[in-house]
């Protein structure tokens, strides 16, 4: 049975991953079928996971993806990760962090270098800001608290996160996080604005440092 037929009779749930990769690339090219195409690009992405960090250049080794069709997956890809932002600014990410993670693998998690963002949040742990602070290897010497408190202040935020990706895929905090983070942790105590928690993120998952009692 075909994808769309299979979606009429048994809806969206009843497909595999490359079913819906399928419907969404339409045609396959002679002797490759749009299914073929399908498993093909999940195996260039590594799985599921992987497809929204896919260059256009990388869709196009796929046979059967051509320029049009790579740009379509793209715009799909992206839209994705602005359907997960738009749901942030109205949850409570203590209550919610699924969709937090979810948003960050998919914004950093498969990044090639490190990103530091910082995440905003008012007295119902709802986000009103994000900032990328730095690109590259984290280093105390190069994290500017000034910068982070001064942006809390200018938009009244009462509590930060602050998150960071480790392109190698490992989720073990290094020194420098360590003490990153307690760095942050003291000077927020100090300002009234206190860090709330530091969170590691790669493709394949994330670790809190308060859940690891790094805090104290």
């Amino acid at each position: 049975m075909m994808p769309r037929e299979k979606v009429r009779m048994f809806g969206w749930q009843s497909l595999s991953d490359d079913e819906v990769l399928a419907i969404m690339l339409r045609t396959g090219v002679k002797d490759f079928s749009v299914q073929e195409v399908a498993k093909q690009l999940l195996v260039t992405s590594k799985g599921l996971a992987g497809l929204t960090s896919l260059t256009m250049q990388e869709c196009m080794s796929v046979k059967g993806i051509s320029n049009i069709k790579a740009i379509e997956l793209g715009a799909s890809f992206e839209l994705v990760k602005r359907v997960l932002r738009s749901s942030l600014p109205y949850m409570n990410v203590i209550d919610h962090p699924q969709v937090l993670f979810d948003w960050l693998r998919l914004e950093i998690g498969d990044k090639q270098q490190e990103h530091f963002l910082v995440i905003y949040l008012n007295t119902q742990h709802q986000i009103i800001g994000v900032k990328t602070l730095f690109v590259g290897t984290l280093d105390r010497s190069i994290i500017h608290p000034r910068e982070i408190f001064k942006e809390a202040m200018a938009v009244s935020s009462s509590k930060i996160m602050v998150v960071h990706n480790h392109p190698s895929g490992t989720l073990t905090p290094s020194k420098a996080d360590i003490q990153v983070t307690k760095n942050l942790k003291e000077i927020g105590e100090l300002m009234g604005i206190p860090l709330l928690d530091h969170l590691i993120v790669s493709t394949s998952g994330y670790v809190s440092l308060r859940q690891m009692n790094m805090f104290d």
